[in-house]
């Protein structure tokens, strides 16, 4: 179900503990592209976040992604809220583009000293998923020299480094009673641990889970119950989650980005264009058109994943922030049902274009 207008407002509509769980991609409050959206403070609002608690089961779940720079911001808000702080997951990723001042170029131009142009670099920077990654949007960009001994002495230095990776709260409704009595009577407190389970690529692996034989064993010997369960379950959950760089990263979930294939799914019938909401290319240009235009889209494994932790059979998923409707697609997928609020009025026919395109795909293996 799509709630058309500001959460803060749609979600009153809701019923007091009516949600199973809530996987939500808010604002990071950066002031992304300049955008007022990205600077409101509404991941901050402990009202916000009191509205959520309101609408979600006792021992239902919250995951909420945010920046590296302000994910505490966001987290405090919550915990003031009334949620308690669970974890936090780690969504890792090695195609992120650096922001950084060359701090040398900057001493040059202030002192109004020409760089001398000393060859050329090949460039394959594009934008996707709210970070400059590589992409579609090749070129060349001018090496240039030092012009005075200050610059020189800054040469290689700059102000920020490359974005790998994303924050995810989790959080959690208090239970009434223990987990076992919560579970039982409104079917949240826990997470869905065998369900999440990583796959290790090959089937069946060599050594039993929990027999502890190996120092690199992630399960150990904790709990008597881990002995109990057959050996191709898989990897027990882990709060990191990757974008496969390297082969020790088999233990984790891996999900790379959003390819364009993905954030485009279903949407034919619409026209492309940008709107003033998506992405600007790295040089500052506008980027091309394309029918889904949100600029930071999660990818559907992902959201599926993350959606499937945390959510009870049959359960209703809630995202605040819909967007483009990730949340929504990876929760029809996946044969949940969903809530969803988007206020930006742009993006209501790409979420309805994107879920009619996934009630067609359920059951499908898909990107």
């Amino acid at each position: 179900m799509l709630l058309k207008g500001n959460c803060l407002e749609t979600l009153k509509t809701l019923d007091t503990a009516s949600v199973d769980s809530i996987v939500t991609d808010p604002p990071y409050e950066l002031g992304f592209m300049g955008k007022s959206w990205d600077n409101s403070g509404i991941a901050y609002s402990t009202d916000l976040w009191a509205e959520c608690l309101r609408v979600l089961k006792p021992g239902g779940h919250l995951l909420a992604f945010s920046g590296s720079r302000t994910y505490h911001r966001m987290v405090v808000a919550i915990e003031d809220s009334g949620f308690e702080i669970r974890d936090q997951i780690m969504w890792l990723y090695g195609s992120g583009f650096p922001k950084s001042l060359d701090v040398s170029k900057a001493i040059d131009k202030s002192a109004g000293a020409e760089r001398e142009i000393v060859g050329t670099q090949r460039t394959n920077i594009g934008m996707q998923g709210g970070n400059f990654s590589a992409g579609s949007n090749t070129g060349e960009v001018n090496i240039t020299a030092p012009a005075t001994p200050e610059a020189q002495q800054w040469q290689g230095w700059g102000t920020a480094l490359k974005p790998a990776h994303e924050p995810i709260v989790v959080a959690r409704k208090p239970l009434i009673g223990t987990v076992a009595n919560n579970v039982l009577t409104y079917g949240t407190g826990a997470l869905n641990i065998d369900g999440s389970r990583v796959g290790t690529g090959g089937g069946s692996r060599d050594k039993q889970i929990g027999t502890g034989t190996k120092s690199n064993d992630v399960y150990g010997t904790y709990g008597a119950s881990m002995t109990e369960k057959p050996d191709n379950l898989g990897r027990w959950p882990a709060n990191v989650i990757h974008d496969g760089l390297e082969e020790e990263w088999s233990r984790f979930f891996y999900c790379a980005k959003a390819s364009k294939s993905e954030r485009n799914a279903g949407l034919e019938v619409l026209p492309e264009g940008t709107n003033n909401v998506g992405a600007l290319r790295d040089n500052g240009r506008e980027s091309e058109p394309r029918a889904n235009f949100h600029p930071t889209v999660k990818p559907l494994a992902l959201m599926r994943y993350l959606i499937k932790l945390v959510t009870p059979p049959g359960g209703i998923v809630l995202d605040p922030f819909l967007g483009s409707g990730t949340t929504a697609v990876a929760a029809t997928l996946e044969g949940f049902n969903w809530i969803g609020c988007e206020m930006t009025e742009d993006y209501w026919p790409i979420i309805e274009a994107r879920i009619g395109w996934a009630k067609t795909e359920t059951g499908k293996t898909l990107f």
